[in-house]
């Protein structure tokens, strides 16, 4: 039987990934726009206790200046519409421009209105707020992730904020500037225990440099990527736009893996290990699982990015 996307994403199948995130994200779609709002003022607050505080500067605020300009102007009526407007997805003008962000500058966007809710520039959440029975427990759901989870957790909520980005037609996404690849002998080259396939060290060593451009020569013409909890992205021009919009500056820390050669040539191979974001510093990690699966040529097919239950699946390395 010929091996399809479908049936890659199968590979490894004892691969025990994070459900909470998604359920935990699901249960936040259901709140009111308040409810949300309120959750996301409170997950702030708690940034630096149980939620790792999102390092300064990370994402490159330019394109969201204008907008934040807009809503510090306003009254703390209009402030508070323009951010139910943005958890209710409407058609409003600041809710088509947030559409077209990255979500790197979604999620500094986020952060700026929460530095300026603490300071009393946006209109706060009222003294003594309460919130809802179904908020606060999505509230404790976050708190019990462990950092990683909770990273994943708070940029999913505002990802799908503001308007419909399907319903926009034809525009022009806003992301951060490529940044320029690292110098050839400022490189590090990483070892995997368990692993010596050259794809896959390849894989780790140009996303590391950030050299968007060597690393998806990797892949096939018709390679596949699937972040975690999302949909496969298929082709080469998909993916490139992927790595350059969304993994500037990660650190990919592999620690072990297992080959195994499969049906018709092709080979999987699963790596365990670590990613540190530049949205939340160095000293956080996520507990991640890449699952490869490499066509006879030596190119990338498929690859899972699992973001994993908890850490001692780093050592799950059964199919």
């Amino acid at each position: 039987m010929a091996i399809t996307i479908d049936s890659a994403r199968g590979i490894f199948p004892q691969t025990l990934s994070a459900d909470a995130v998604p359920a935990t994200i699901a249960r936040f779609k259901q709140l009111s726009a308040e409810d949300q709002l309120a959750w996301i003022w409170f997950a702030y607050l708690e940034m630096g206790k149980t939620v790792t505080i999102a390092a300064p500067g990370a994402a490159s605020m330019q394109f969201a200046e204008p907008t934040l300009n807009q809503i510090r102007q306003m009254s703390f009526p209009e402030q508070t519409q323009a951010m139910c407007d943005l958890a209710n997805n409407a058609d409003t003008p600041i809710c088509r421009t947030y559409a077209a962000w990255s979500p790197n500058i979604k999620l500094g966007f986020w952060n700026q209105l929460g530095e300026w809710m603490e300071q009393g520039i946006v209109a706060p959440i009222p003294a003594g707020y309460q919130l809802s029975a179904n908020a606060a427990a999505v509230l404790q759901a976050l708190r019990e992730m462990d950092q990683g989870q909770q990273i994943t957790t708070l940029r999913s909520t505002v990802v799908d904020m503001g308007f419909d980005p399907n319903k926009l037609g034809d525009y022009t996404r806003i992301s951060e500037p490529v940044v320029v690849p690292t110098e050839m002998s400022k490189r590090t080259q990483v070892t995997i225990e368990g692993v010596t396939n050259s794809t896959v060290l390849s894989y780790v060593n140009n996303l590391n440099a950030n050299d968007f451009g060597a690393l998806i020569d990797l892949f096939a013409p018709d390679g596949a990527l699937q972040p975690p909890f999302q949909k496969p992205i298929v082709g080469r021009d998909a993916i490139l736009r992927f790595f350059n919009e969304e993994c500037q500056n990660l650190t990919l820390i592999p620690e072990r893996g297992v080959s195994e050669p499969v049906e018709d040539g092709y080979t999987q191979i699963k790596v365990t290990g670590k990613v540190q974001t530049p949205w939340f510093g160095a000293a956080v990690g996520m507990n991640i699982a890449w699952r490869f699966l490499l066509n006879p040529q030596g190119k990338i097919f498929f690859v899972a990015i699992d973001l994993l239950a908890s850490p001692k699946e780093l050592l799950n390395l059964m199919r």
